[in-house]
């Protein structure tokens, strides 16, 4: 019998029963800032989204004075959700149930046919229930609470162990944006994010840039910080080895992979930066969505650097195995795709969830982060944090 500790301090139910599903949307979605785009997506007066922060549906939006505000999307009368997605409107917004109507500062300003249906109301206490909005590193975040505070606050401390990239001068690159669903729990997909361990097994031969053996990481409060520096090959000639312009100068370059907590990943590198952010949708289904970002270059400049680094890309990147050993053309194992293989690797544990002779076996030292995690996770829903 082994004396290493075991890789679960969570129960299988955690990772398969609606039940638990449910605490942690209560307990962990709800009581924490939830991130809701990048800065750029509301920047003109009128400009709303809405996104789901555990059991609250929160929309933000900018008021006629350039402030960002955020309310819970549910209308004072019958409840209705004011706002169904991402939009602009010029002065007010009107619920499509019956019509009560509000100024971009949530105000209620208008109920149809009050005098006949009512006598009178009160409009100045039937106002949208605020929420909070918070802006950190180019991004959007919100939280239930009206009064959560700074996000700098919940973020603060790990800053300091984050990428020295200026964010909000990086422009998006539109078409690099993803959703997808993965068929796993959330914690698995987050536990495959910050495991160490794995790094260099399934990711064999599609990460080989960067030194798994030489990285840094731990937990700073609920947050998980990571970084590694690159391999010696790719960092002999960065700036031409790099598959597109730095974002960082080179002598700082590589690469920070912090997963903040819930679920809000980073990719920060010497030329990308990019959000991975985990949302939850049943107990064995996640969603996940990627955006990024790239230098502030023509694409003059960008097609220079494709070509400079080709040679040395062209037989760099594979696939765990080869076509010969796969199972087709479209084999996550052979496509040379590091997401196919996190994919993969995840929906398949979430199969094994099920079988009875399920059990995990010692924890190795790059697996600690996810012992890490679900004692966080636990902190949450037994209400600890």
């Amino acid at each position: 019998m082994t004396d290493k500790p075991m890789l679960h301090k969570l129960p299988v139910e955690a990772y398969t029963s609606p039940a638990w599903y449910d605490r942690e949307q209560s307990m962990i979605f709800s009581r924490t800032w939830r991130y809701a785009g990048l800065a750029e997506d509301i920047s003109e007066p009128g400009q709303y989204m809405a996104v789901q922060a555990g059991l609250n549906n929160i929309f933000i939006v900018m008021g006629r004075d350039r402030r960002l505000r955020a309310f819970h999307n549910i209308c004072r009368h019958r409840g209705t959700q004011l706002i169904r997605a991402v939009g602009k409107t010029s002065k007010a917004l009107t619920c499509p149930y019956h019509d009560w109507t509000y100024d971009l500062e949530g105000n209620l300003i208008s109920v149809p046919d009050e005098d006949r249906e009512y006598g009178s109301i009160d409009k100045s206490c039937l106002g949208l229930k605020p929420a909070s909005v918070d802006l950190w590193r180019g991004m959007l975040f919100v939280h239930p609470d009206p009064d959560a505070g700074s996000i700098v606050e919940w973020f603060g401390d790990v800053e300091p162990m984050l990428g020295p990239h200026r964010v909000e001068e990086l422009p998006e690159y539109a078409e690099a944006r993803k959703s997808y669903e993965i068929k796993a729990n959330w914690k698995i997909v987050v536990e495959n994010y910050i495991d160490v361990y794995h790094l260099s097994h399934l990711h064999s031969g599609t990460l080989g840039m960067y030194d798994h053996t030489r990285a840094e990481y731990g937990f700073v409060g609920p947050h998980f910080a990571f970084w590694e520096p690159l391999a010696e090959d790719f960092g002999a000639d960065i700036e031409k080895n790099a598959p597109y312009p730095l974002v960082i100068p080179a002598g700082q370059a590589g690469v920070w992979v912090p997963m903040l907590f819930p679920g809000i990943g980073l990719g920060e590198s010497e030329s990308t930066w990019s959000t991975f952010i985990v949302t939850p949708l049943a107990p064995d289904l996640t969603r996940v969505e990627t955006r990024t970002r790239l230098a502030n270059e023509s694409e003059w400049a960008f097609g220079r650097q494709a070509s400079r680094s080709a040679a040395f890309w062209r037989d760099r990147i594979g696939g765990k195995y080869t076509a010969e050993d796969g199972t087709g053309e479209d084999d996550p194992m052979t496509g040379g795709d590091f997401t196919a293989e996190d994919i993969y690797a995840c929906e398949q544990q979430q199969k094994s969830l099920v079988s009875p002779h399920f059990e995990t076996g010692p924890a190795a030292r790059g697996e600690s982060p996810v012992l890490g995690h679900q004692d966080v996770v636990l902190d949450y829903v037994e209400g600890r944090r």
